[in-house]
């Protein structure tokens, strides 16, 4: 009685398995998989956010399928302060980033039709992808002192029924940014093919290094819909508030807009609160996003330091993000390793197959509080 799309495999694995019995038996653990901001100490002007939700106009409604123009005109200045204009006609306020998915998937897409997603990624995009009745096709990303798309691949894989390419920028959990140059072949393959440049940008305010990466909010070259919000930019992921940015060539934005305004209409899903909050959030994120690099930095700092004393593992480098991918010796499925490294050593990780890589990787979150970060990869290596 149910529809083929939900058919997942539902049984959990065995490392959530074994994590679940670990917490039930009360035993000490060592997360290094954390990446829900609101629990990991930093600090946050709590007065300034509940005051933020208690404007009395929220007690009034006044539906706009885009979102109310207060927090549009917030999202807009945003990407003013990073040099990008974007007209708050073009933005449409949505609950999640993966509301924002289904937005462009159903806007894109038949079922069947096909979009390209990098490989590393992150998992959340297969039940994104299923729920829409849309076809994932991966295109690889290869590594060599950085990543970088592999733009053979990704013309091998199109078709006739690829309808865009999923950019995520930076990638998670690779960290990598997409390139001016590869920017620009991307808008090339895309222009000429009539396929749309899908980029996620929620970790583009997260580099390692101080120069600003570029963003796709601005792009005129291609058809474009880029996404972010608060959970990352902020650290709110509790409020729920994101966004979805059309650019593109003027005749097509247009078309893109209308359609998208009519899915936006049909849902009408952004709470008021939280959309009048959007310009004070907004404001908050500064200092959490001091807080988050300074961390991330010190982390990999200290990993780096670990790392050179031993022979056995190295990690890749990563220009942004939270999150940082190591090469272990392959001696074992990386899952069996983190059962292990849960079970013996109370630490837990994420195994590299999660996100699609080959036996040999682990990805640790570069979020975690220091000490618990620290002593958990002194253990981790430690019994490589």
């Amino acid at each position: 009685m149910f529809a083929k799309r939900t058919n997942w495999n539902l049984a959990p694995n065995q490392l959530s398995e074994a994590l679940a019995a670990h917490r039930t038996a009360g035993k000490p653990l060592l997360d290094l998989t954390v990446s829900n901001p609101t629990e990991c100490g930093f600090e946050y002007d709590r007065s300034a956010i509940l005051n933020a939700l208690s404007n009395p106009a929220a007690l009034s409604y006044e539906p706009n399928p885009r979102g109310l123009e207060s927090a549009r005109r917030a999202v807009a200045g945003y990407y003013a302060e990073r040099k990008d204009e974007v007209s708050i006609e073009d933005i449409f306020l949505t609950t999640s980033t993966s509301e924002a998915y289904s937005y462009v998937f159903r806007t894109l897409c038949d079922p069947g039709d096909e979009l390209l997603i990098p490989s590393p990624s992150y998992p959340l995009f297969d039940f994104l992808a299923d729920i829409q009745d849309v076809k994932l096709v991966r295109y690889p990303l290869l590594y060599e002192h950085g990543g970088q798309i592999d733009f053979h691949a990704l013309e091998r894989a199109i078709t006739p029924r690829t309808r865009g390419v999923i950019v995520v920028h930076p990638n998670n959990p690779t960290g990598h940014f997409a390139k001016q140059a590869e920017i620009a072949r991307l808008n090339s393959i895309c222009s000429a093919r009539e396929m749309a440049i899908i980029a996620d940008e929620v970790f583009l305010d997260f580099p390692i290094e101080e120069n600003r990466p570029a963003s796709f909010a601005a792009n005129r070259a291609a058809p474009t819909f880029t996404l972010s919000g608060l959970s990352k930019i902020s650290g709110l992921p509790q409020m729920k508030a994101a966004w979805l940015i059309v650019g593109g060539p003027q005749q097509w934005k247009g078309e893109a807009v209308a359609r998208l305004e009519v899915i936006a209409d049909t849902y009408l899903s952004v709470n008021v609160p939280v959309q009048l909050a959007i310009p004070r959030f907004l404001e908050h994120r500064h200092d959490f996003q001091k807080q988050v690099i300074s961390r991330v930095r010190r982390n990999l700092a200290e990993l780096d330091r670990q790392l050179g004393a031993q022979r056995a593992c190295a990690r890749l480098t990563m220009e942004g993000g939270w999150c940082v991918v190591l090469r272990v010796p392959a001696t074992r499925s990386d899952e069996d390793l983190a059962i292990e490294l849960l079970t013996s050593l109370g630490v837990s990780v994420h195994p590299g197959h999660f996100y699609e890589f080959p036996e040999g990787y682990l990805v640790l979150s570069l979020i975690t509080p220091e000490q618990t970060f620290a002593e958990g990869t002194s253990r981790l290596l430690s019994s490589m």
